[in-house]
């Protein structure tokens, strides 16, 4: 089986094109995401890696996109019996500073999720598919999100910071980076590359944050091949 897990501000709906290719795949969402409610507690990316272990079989392979990969990490660093491949998609141990991360919560608390769905087109697709139909469908879900569900998780994101940790993935991990992904620059990618042991490293040219929805048959090869 391979567990999907999407990033801040999507829903399992940007696998489609995994789904329909992957006769063994599950997409998942992220807390206050999608189907996915929002738990009693603090959201962290532990919590949420946690939480999903209760619900995978005792062994998989785990692809996770931004914050999903963020959670990949921790879960293949903390349950390495369960990890059979790890396939992290443009992600990075951290991302941004957490100041940033905390001050878009707040606004979103304040002024509703449609105040980042123009920042997020942006960062998420490069300018010829900023206006593709499958780029406006995963912008409208991010515009009628639940606010304090995105906020919960851009502050867990804020938060985490595997650099340190990265040393303990000891599964076979694939590290995908779309070539124009502002998020993760080259310092990010030199961190995975350097701090999980045999990583391998592909980049996905003409893409950006969400590479395994802009070039999806090009992502899906890799995955296919790595999972």
């Amino acid at each position: 089986m391979i567990a999907l897990l999407g990033g801040l501000g999507t829903t399992k709906a940007i696998w489609r094109a995994q789904l329909e290719a992957l006769d063994d795949a599950s997409a998942f969402d992220l807390p206050g995401h999608g189907t996915e409610p929002l738990p009693d507690g603090e959201v962290t990316i532990a919590a949420v890696g946690a939480s999903l272990l209760e619900r995978l079989p005792a062994r998989f392979s785990f692809c996770g996109v931004s914050m999903g990969g963020m959670v990949g990490m921790w879960i293949a660093a903390n349950a390495p019996e369960r990890i059979e491949r790890l396939v992290l998609a443009c992600t990075g141990a951290k991302l941004g500073e957490r100041a940033d991360y905390e001050a878009r919560a707040q606004l979103v608390r304040s002024e509703g999720v449609g105040v980042v769905v123009e920042g997020a087109r942006e960062r998420w697709f490069t300018p010829a598919f900023r206006e593709a139909p499958e780029a406006r469908l995963v912008l409208d879900t991010l515009a009628r999100m639940d606010a304090e569900g995105y906020a919960a998780c851009a502050e867990a994101v804020g938060a985490f910071d595997f650099r340190g940790e990265l040393h303990r993935i000891a599964a076979p991990t694939l590290a995908m980076f779309g070539d124009q992904d502002p998020v993760t620059p080259p310092p990010v990618r030199d961190t995975l590359a350097a701090g999980i042991p045999g990583v391998g490293v592909v980049e996905i040219a003409d893409a950006a944050h969400l590479a395994n929805v802009e070039q999806p048959e090009a992502f899906t090869s890799h995955l296919r091949s790595a999972a």
